[in-house]
C-alpha cells in the first residue's frame, strides 16, 4: 500500500504492478481519510502482519492496522532526522501497545528511535539491502586503470543532500591543479538542481560538472569511475553509497549518522567533516594523487558491500519477525 503524495510518480507505481505486485494507493488529503481507506484495504486483504514505513505514514498505517486487529504490526523508520513534533511523537508512542517492533534501517536510526523515547527493548536495526546481482564480478573492470579518474555522486536533489559542498570542493581542487570530471546523477527538486547549476556557473566549473538526471544503468556507470562521493547532512541507510561500494569505487562520505557505520576510515573509504569543502577536497586529492590507495579502498569497499548489504540478507532478518503462518 502506498500513500499518494504530490511527488508520487505514477510510472513507478505502474512499474511495480508490471512486476506482478498488488499495489493499492490511498489518499493523502486528510489523515482520517487515509486511515479509513487503509482500514478498508486491510479488511479486504486480511494480512497476518503489517509493516508501516516512513514518517508520518507509519502512524496512519499502524493506527489502521490496530483498528482492524492485525496481530503483528511493525514500524519501519527510514531516517535519522524525521519531522517529529511533540504531537506527532505522542501519536506515534500511543500506538506502542499494538507494535511488535520498531525497525531502524541502520544502527544510527535505531539509536535515534531510542533517543526519541521509543522503548529500547523493541527497537532493532535491519539494514536496507541492494540487488547484488547488478554488481556481478564479470561487469567490473579488471584493471583500476580502466576506470575514469572522475567523481560520481548519485543522489536526488533534496535538502538532505549536500551537493553544494561537493561542488565547492571541486573548485578547491582546481586551485590545487586538479580538474576531475564530476558526474551528478539523480532528479529531485528542480529548484535545488537549479541552485546547484548556478553555483557551478558562478565557480566557473561548467566544463567539469555533468548533470545527468536519472540514469537506468547506474551500476555500469559506477564501475567505470574511480571515486564515489556521498555529500549529505543526514542519512538513514545510504543505499547509493552502498551501490558505489559494491561497484568497487573508492568512497568519500560525510561523517553523519547512517553513513559513518558503513564506511570505516582508511579501511573501506574516507569520511570527511559535514559541510566542509576543504575537508572534502583533501580526501579527494588523496585519492586522485594516490591511485594505489584509491584502488585498495575500492576493493575493500566492494567486499564489505557484498558481504553485508545484500537484499537477501535484509529479507532473512525480516522473515524472522514474521509469524510462522505469514
Amino acid at each position: 500500500m502506498l500513500r499518494r503524495k504530490p511527488s508520487t510518480d505514477e510510472r513507478k507505481i505502474d512499474a511495480l504492478r508490471q512486476q506482478g505486485l498488488q499495489v493499492k494507493v490511498v489518499s493523502n488529503w486528510l489523515h482520517a481519510l487515509t486511515v479509513w481507506e487503509l482500514r478498508k484495504v486491510i479488511r479486504d486483504f486480511k494480512p497476518d502482519a503489517m509493516f508501516a514505513h516512513g514518517f508520518s505514514d507509519h502512524i496512519w498505517g499502524r493506527r489502521a492496522a490496530a483498528a482492524e486487529g492485525v496481530a503483528h504490526i511493525f514500524h519501519v523508520e527510514h531516517n535519522s532526522r524525521e519531522r517529529y513534533t511533540p504531537r506527532r511523537l505522542r501519536q506515534a508512542l500511543a500506538l506502542e501497545p499494538f507494535t511488535q517492533a520498531h525497525i531502524g534501517v541502520s544502527e544510527g536510526v535505531r539509536t535515534s528511535l531510542v533517543e526519541r523515547g521509543f522503548p529500547a527493548e523493541k527497537c532493532i536495526a535491519i539494514c536496507n539491502g541492494i540487488d547484488l546481482t547488478r554488481f556481478a564480478k564479470d561487469s567490473m573492470p579488471q584493471l583500476w586503470q580502466e576506470r575514469e579518474p572522475a567523481i560520481y555522486m548519485a543522489s536526488r536533489f533534496a535538502r538532505q543532500k549536500d551537493h553544494d559542498t561537493l561542488i565547492r570542493a571541486l573548485a578547491a581542487l582546481r586551485q590545487r591543479g586538479l580538474t576531475p570530471t564530476l558526474y551528478l546523477a539523480g532528479a529531485g527538486k528542480s529548484s535545488l538542481r537549479a541552485r546547484a547549476e548556478r553555483l557551478v556557473a558562478e565557480l566557473g566549473l561548467e566544463q567539469q560538472v555533468r548533470f545527468l538526471g536519472n540514469v537506468s544503468d547506474l551500476p555500469q556507470r559506477l564501475s567505470r569511475t574511480q571515486i564515489f562521493v556521498l555529500a549529505t547532512h543526514w542519512e538513514g541507510m545510504p543505499l547509493a553509497l552502498v551501490e558505489g561500494m559494491a561497484a568497487g569505487c573508492a568512497c568519500v562520505v560525510s561523517d553523519v549518522i547512517g553513513a559513518r557505520e558503513v564506511v570505516t576510515p582508511e579501511v573501506n573509504g574516507l569520511r570527511v567533516r559535514e559541510s566542509d569543502p576543504d575537508s572534502m577536497a583533501d580526501a579527494l586529492q588523496r585519492l586522485l594523487q594516490n591511485p594505489a590507495l584509491a584502488q585498495r579502498l575500492g576493493a575493500a569497499a566492494r567486499v564489505h558491500a557484498l558481504s553485508h548489504y545484500g537484499r537477501e540478507q535484509m529479507w532473512c532478518h525480516y522473515q524472522r519477525l514474521l509469524p510462522v503462518s505469514a
